[in-house]
């Protein structure tokens, strides 16, 4: 029998998750499998070649540069302090003497005597890569990183910017479609993950930057708003690399959403633990969303990430529609109809039939809806 599968968000109270820390270049792995790591633990480190500084001593020295090997005082790979001397001409008269100083503290990379230049480098800078998760490292990838694996309560969002950060969930609102305002973040959240209703405002997010809050998760956001948050328009590309102070993770979409009541209730009861959350998204092939990670204390469960389809969409599952008029809304399948149907484009397609709360029902194609996953 065929089955029709749509991936959906996941949002489930207990699941073992494995996450790949890698580094960019081969390094040395600072932990070995088996070992209890934190999320601000460093797994494996590399170290970055600095940058080079070029200087051109014959045009500065007025000679060949053939000849610049007569005039170094520094030689290639020798170490050098900012303001060393690195070449100089011996005139007869002292007053005419011109010295070529270091303007960084690095080594000689090279001399060339085809263009008369040297080329600094300043000292590699050094790469940590951390856990990201409370868990427990499950896999060594030798000069390039770790598997770390835990057993948490996993959330995942629809959108997010931002980087890889961790803190204490804390909640914002009382109810999933409150929006979350400036008033209602203190002092006391520096340092910890937020969580809102239905909106969140360009006011609110200045007031977290302002107070040192790292994390924002929240139903809907105006576009506008992150716009501005940006100073640019978003393309397509991956995002997770923003600097804007925080991340944000929104859970249903851009607009007034009220959070999903399942989602709302999962963050809510695990309020004052420890939360490892990601912003990075990316919607086209390869899709990454942004996560919730909040690990489990105790030994890890038996229960695994299931890595098989699902056996296609089954009557009651939760579904939000992902296309417009109905963007964001949140229902339950209600019908699975055996014949295709015809869109306004004309085309005919597979459709269900979505019951919401209300009880009011309606039928959109399959490819406009998506699964929320989880127990």
């Amino acid at each position: 029998m065929a089955h029709s599968y749509t991936p959906g968000l996941t949002v489930t109270e207990r699941t073992t998750v494995r996450r790949r820390r890698m580094l960019p270049l081969p390094g040395s792995v600072l932990v070995q499998i088996g070992d209890a790591v934190r999320a601000h633990t460093a797994v494996a480190r590399a170290e970055l070649p600095g940058k080079v500084v070029p200087l051109n001593l014959a045009n500065q020295l007025g000679i060949a540069p053939d000849e610049i090997n007569d005039y170094l005082v520094k030689k290639e790979k020798d170490s050098v302090q900012k303001d060393d001397v690195l070449a100089e001409n011996k005139p007869f008269i002292k007053w005419f003497k011109t010295e070529i100083r270091s303007p960084i503290t690095g080594t000689v990379e090279s001399v060339s005597t085809i263009t008369g230049q040297i080329l600094l480098r300043e000292p590699p800078r050094v790469l940590e890569l951390r856990g990201y998760i409370d868990g427990t490292i499950a896999d060594v990838h030798p000069e390039q990183g770790v598997t770390v694996e835990t057993t948490c309560s996993l959330v995942q969002g629809i959108f997010g910017i931002g980087g890889e950060t961790s803190g204490e969930l804390v909640m914002g609102v009382k109810t999933p479609d409150q929006p979350l305002l400036p008033e209602q973040l203190n002092p006391s959240m520096k340092g910890k993950v937020v969580v809102g209703g239905a909106f969140l405002s360009a006011a609110t997010m200045a007031r977290a930057k302002e107070l040192g809050v790292v994390g924002l998760v929240v139903g809907g956001i105006h576009d506008k708003d992150l716009r501005a948050l940006l100073g640019y328009d978003l393309g397509v590309a991956i995002t997770g690399t923003e600097q804007v102070g925080f991340t944000l993770i929104l859970t249903e979409g851009f607009g007034t959403i009220p959070m999903a009541p399942k989602t709302f209730a999962l963050l809510s009861a695990h309020a004052g633990q420890k939360a490892s959350i990601s912003g990075a998204t990316q919607i086209r092939a390869g899709v990454i969303r942004p996560e919730i990670i909040i690990p489990h204390s105790g030994p890890a469960a038996a229960t695994k990430v299931a890595q098989a389809e699902r056996e296609g969409i089954q009557l009651g599952d939760p579904v939000r529609i992902i296309r417009d008029p109905l963007f964001g809304k949140i229902g339950a399948v209600s019908g699975l109809p055996s014949e295709l149907r015809a869109i306004p484009t004309e085309s005919e397609v597979r459709v269900l039939e979505v019951r919401f709360p209300d009880g009011t029902t309606t039928v959109v194609p399959r490819a406009n809806i998506e699964v929320i996953e989880g127990a």
